[in-house]
């Protein structure tokens, strides 16, 4: 694991973009593993600037997301299909045929099965992850085992507060999600996490520092995979006792 310490979150950000962009540019037709979120959110428009400024071309790029709330519809505002559309698709020449989130509604078990097939479909090229408070990648929340496949999520308490920022009202918040599985995203060539601030330090400390596999912090199961490179500022960095 690659860990890279910065000066501020906006210098993170940017920094996944280039190895993102890396990846676009080495090979034209790869599929990226995308994600949602703040963080997500603030790494999308180093990629369009790239693409505004000639640097990529995503004409030939597929892209598949790690997850979408159960019971929005895709125009829902805060449905990751919308979020993607409005943070990114929308403003960088990718066919939108070719991009992939899974639908939060309708027959659920289908769903599931097609995304599945989605994943085991082609080799995701580079997977974006952040990272929730309680160690969360994707919707894989803690618990006494973790599943491998794509599944339903029931969403820890944890993980609805954080996300009722996005939301006028935590009772809006979804109590259920789609998401991939920690061995579905273990299956990228590459992954790029991405972290900042205080209530992230101790899921991060788990991650980076010591050698154990800990269901309670999911983005533990990053440590066997053997290209993970995790960006955080510095101010993290030393929350988390990390050294660099």
């Amino acid at each position: 694991m690659r860990v890279i310490v910065t000066e501020s979150f906006d210098q993170s950000c940017e920094i996944a973009a280039r190895i993102i962009g890396d990846v676009v540019r080495n090979k034209p037709d790869s599929r990226l593993g995308l994600a949602t979120g703040g963080t997500a959110a603030a790494i999308y428009p180093f990629l369009i600037r790239d693409y505004e400024e000639g640097k990529l071309d995503f004409s030939k790029v597929s892209s598949i997301n790690l997850d979408e709330y159960v019971g929005l519809n895709p125009d829902h505002p805060q449905s990751y299909r919308y979020f993607m559309d409005h943070n990114f698709f929308d403003f960088v020449n990718i066919d939108r045929k070719n991009t992939y989130v899974v639908s939060g509604v309708g027959d659920l078990e289908k769903n599931v099965a097609e995304f599945q097939q989605k994943v085991l479909e082609k080799p995701v090229d580079i997977q974006l992850l952040g990272i929730g408070e309680n160690g969360h990648i994707g919707f894989n929340e803690p618990g006494d085992t973790l599943k491998l496949s794509v599944h339903i999520e029931i969403l820890d308490e944890s993980t609805i507060e954080a996300n009722s920022r996005f939301f006028n009202d935590k009772n809006e918040v979804p109590k259920k999600a789609i998401t991939m599985g920690v061995g579905d995203i273990l299956r990228a060539k590459r992954i790029v996490l991405v972290a900042t601030g205080k209530k992230k330090a101790k899921a991060i400390r788990g991650l980076i520092l010591g050698d154990e596999l800990d269901c309670s912090n999911p983005s533990t199961v990053l440590k066997v995979h053997p290209n993970v490179t995790v960006i955080i500022d510095r101010e993290l960095a030393d929350m988390a006792g990390y050294k660099a």
